[in-house]
């Protein structure tokens, strides 16, 4: 009997051991410091493993500096040659090399018009490196060091959406140009959707401290990967003042992809439907609890959303099994999807639930048959080109779009002093109607003292008469 309790109460010792250690082994190392010596744990080897990866990028940029005066003639004549026409900016940012060959994510607010970009080493060489793709729509740009004939560093990808509330992160960049610098912190919150610093607003919260300097930096978890680039701070003072944001990894890995399978601009998946903000007063009219999910607002013929069957009115609730709260989630899941597959699409239909399978390809692409306007006009110095639903979907219009939109606008040009940007659509020259780009060439290379011009911005609809 004393051996059988011998045994017995061995076996209770083994089982409380081993409950003692699963809550341990199943909750992913997420838990308090035990003792005083686990509180003198330091992150020197993440650290050690993660620095070299990270860069110091320089952007120079040459602008015209015209001064308002030179226009005169007769201060032109006098002081005409004492005064620079050109200057050269400087920008300073922070990148990391995500693969070997020498390939860097930074931010495209740090390149942005750069006309020579170099990066800086953890080991102090300065080589000069060449912009691969900008993407303005999610503020990423890649980078190549030129002439590599080395492996560099190079961080691995995380996963982003395994990153819960409270985890520890370390932000690695260059911060006011003093060096590379690290700060850490905890991840703050997820799924920041109210940023509004791109169009994929679905950004990572950290107060690791992040300032000027630091943009286009990794944001790293405890195990060295990359699960964000450092982009934006929320500050009065222009400071760290503990809210920063960084895009997930899982975005920035599709931007990488698509440089690194030599695509000039980047790959997505496109819905082709227009979705709409669930407002309180649309969530009660819809008989919801809360304001929540995408509702979509129209269906353009023979994409894939109308293709899969989503209708005017449909509200997606869900995708892949992963819910959405509202338009931005839906926005920022969808167009992380890899090409070539589907996408179940959960949505609330007439009160009940229902579900669409989506094809996941590209926005079909037509011949934009771009032109810059050099005649004397308005649109002088602009570059347009014909809309298609890759175009609108590059240029954030709404996709049924059609005519001729602005692509890109000279610096000092008279289209960018009259204040044309990037996006708008060009409507008529003249009550004349412009539906491609030929109408507005031959449009403007007519003789006129007074332009009448409406185009489309954001919506809305601008009639605006200019001097010839």
């Amino acid at each position: 009997m004393h051996f059988v309790r011998s045994i017995l109460t061995l076996v209770l010792a083994l089982l409380c051991g081993i409950a003692a250690v699963l809550p341990v082994a199943f909750a992913q190392d997420r838990r308090l410091p035990q003792s005083a010596g686990e509180l003198k744990l330091s992150f020197a080897p993440v650290v050690k493993r993660v620095s070299p990866a990270v860069v110091n990028v320089y952007a120079a940029r040459v602008v015209e500096n015209r001064h308002p005066l030179m226009d005169d003639p007769v201060f032109r004549r006098f002081f005409g040659q004492g005064v620079p026409r050109e200057q050269v900016q400087r920008s300073l940012g922070s990148g990391v090399i995500v693969d070997p060959s020498g390939l860097i994510m930074t931010n495209n607010h740090v390149i942005e018009g750069a006309t020579e970009v170099k990066v800086s080493l953890a080991d102090k060489r300065e080589l000069e490196a060449e912009i691969v793709l900008k993407d303005s729509r999610t503020d990423l740009a890649v980078l190549r060091i030129k002439d590599a004939r080395e492996k560099f560093p190079a961080l691995e990808f995380g996963n982003s959406d395994d990153l819960q509330v409270g985890d520890l992160v370390l932000a690695v960049g260059n911060p006011f140009g003093v060096g590379q610098t690290v700060t850490h912190g905890i991840v703050s919150a997820l799924a920041r959707t109210q940023v509004g610093i791109t169009d994929y607003q679905f950004f990572i919260q950290t107060d690791a401290a992040i300032n000027p300097g630091n943009s286009g930096g990794a944001l790293v978890d405890l195990s060295g990967k990359l699960v964000g680039i450092n982009t934006a701070i929320f500050s009065r003072s222009g400071g760290s003042q503990g809210i920063g944001f960084a895009i997930p990894a899982n975005m920035v890995r599709v931007v990488a992809a698509s440089a690194m399978g030599g695509a000039g601009a980047v790959k997505r998946p496109w819905l082709g439907a227009r979705l709409q903000t669930v407002t309180p007063e649309i969530a009660e009219g819809l008989g919801l609890k809360r304001p929540a999910g995408a509702l979509v607002a129209g269906i353009i013929p023979n994409s894939p959303a109308a293709r899969g069957g989503l209708r005017t009115g449909d509200l997606i609730v869900s995708i892949d099994g992963v819910t959405v709260d509202d338009e931005n989630a839906f926005t920022y899941r969808f167009g992380t999807k890899p090409l070539g597959g589907k996408a179940q699409i959960g949505i609330v239909r007439a009160g009940g639930q229902s579900a669409a399978t989506v094809l996941l390809q590209t926005a079909p692409e037509l011949p934009r048959e771009e032109i810059v306007i050099k005649s004397r006009s308005p649109f002088a110095g602009a570059k347009v080109g014909n809309i298609s639903p890759a175009l609108a979907e590059e240029l954030r219009l709404d996709p049924s779009a059609e005519g001729v939109a602005i692509l890109d606008i000279a610096n000092g040009s008279p289209a960018q002093r009259l204040g044309f940007k990037r996006g708008d659509v060009i409507l008529a020259v003249n009550e004349k109607p412009i539906g491609r780009t030929r109408d507005l060439d031959l449009a403007t290379r007519e003789q006129q003292r007074l332009w009448r011009i409406t185009v489309l911005r954001g919506g809305q609809t601008i009639t605006a008469q200019f001097g010839g």
